[in-house]
């Protein structure tokens, strides 16, 4: 273990690190508040054994100056070295940022004692980091994992509601056009009472995965809103753009030819229904997703595997 010793008294300091070597501790001599403050930096110690008067400024502010250079997370046990023992010099020490006091002179006994002390908060510690970054790392692959659907890939409906809030609030702040897309697989339940419903699950992977590579801005999500139904959200998006997305989507899904004995089309295709609006305090999103599913239900009825737009504006927009 790497220990800062800060000691103007060249005898004092001389005997500590004779003491500390005898430890199976590297000492890293400093004589003033200045120069221990440089090696800390330069040699970041496990543990420093700082004497309370220096010639240059004392132990107390030499002790706040680490604090304040050390890094997030980070902590250096720091032992005062002083002939005073009063519960003000104590309580004065923990305040500037010390763990503890060592009073002179320095008895070998005690040093060991202090030192095999402050090794097990240090070890403990660092066993307590590494738990809680495994934890934060857990956290977050639980986090994330929360808001995928298991099956596909894509963003669950729980993601798509948080995101339709989010993107509402915006489009009232902003004035901006929020849009839409609804698609549903047509003819799905005959897809797995033909083929089985583990090749419907991977009918459902590859659409969606080709759903999302027609996808081309970071902004926009596509999610699984239910069974064979997807929805995408479309920020600062048109009607006619929206529609533009949708049927390149469409398309993407018709290039996959996967074969479909119960659709008259003779391949898996989807269908989708497009809607936008300017958020008002007035509206509400529920008005966009109803709007959408209409237009989605149109294309079913015209004859599926085509992109229907809503029937009429929401709001009055260009």
């Amino acid at each position: 273990m790497k220990t800062l010793v800060v000691e103007d008294a060249k005898t004092s300091l001389a005997v500590v690190c004779h003491h500390l070597e005898r430890l199976g501790n590297i000492p890293v001599p400093a004589t003033c508040g200045a120069q221990a403050i440089e090696l800390f930096q330069s040699e970041r110690p496990d543990l420093i054994l700082l004497d309370v008067v220096l010639p240059d400024m004392d132990g107390y502010t030499v002790a706040r100056r680490i604090r304040e250079l050390e890094k997030s997370g980070e902590w250096t046990p720091i032992i005062f070295l002083t002939a005073m023992s009063g519960d003000a010099d104590l309580e004065k020490g923990i305040a500037a940022g010390g763990d503890d006091y060592l009073q002179k002179p320095v008895s070998d006994v005690v040093l060991r004692a202090k030192i095999r002390a402050m090794q097990r908060i240090v070890q403990m510690r660092h066993s307590l980091l590494v738990l809680t970054r495994k934890l934060d790392v857990a956290n977050q692959e639980l986090k994330r994992l929360s808001a995928v659907d298991g099956l596909t890939g894509v963003a669950n409906r729980r993601m798509f509601d948080e995101a339709l809030d989010r993107e509402w609030r915006r489009s009232m702040r902003q004035g901006s056009e929020l849009a839409i897309v609804m698609c549903d697989v047509d003819f799905f339940k005959k897809f797995n009472d033909t083929y089985g419903h583990q090749a419907g699950d991977e009918c459902l992977k590859r659409v969606a995965s080709s759903m999302a590579k027609a996808m081309e801005r970071g902004g926009d999500l596509l999610a699984r809103y239910g069974g064979e139904e997807f929805s995408i959200i479309l920020p600062d998006t048109k009607l006619g753009g929206a529609a533009f997305v949708a049927e390149r989507m469409r398309h993407s899904v018709a290039q996959l030819k996967m074969p479909h004995a119960g659709s008259h089309h003779g391949q898996v295709t989807i269908s989708c229904g497009v809607s936008a609006i300017i958020a008002t305090p007035e509206s509400k999103p529920e008005e966009l997703l109803l709007a959408a599913d209409q237009a989605l239900y149109q294309a079913k009825q015209a004859g599926r595997n085509q992109v229907c737009r809503m029937a009429q504006a929401l709001t009055p927009t260009t």
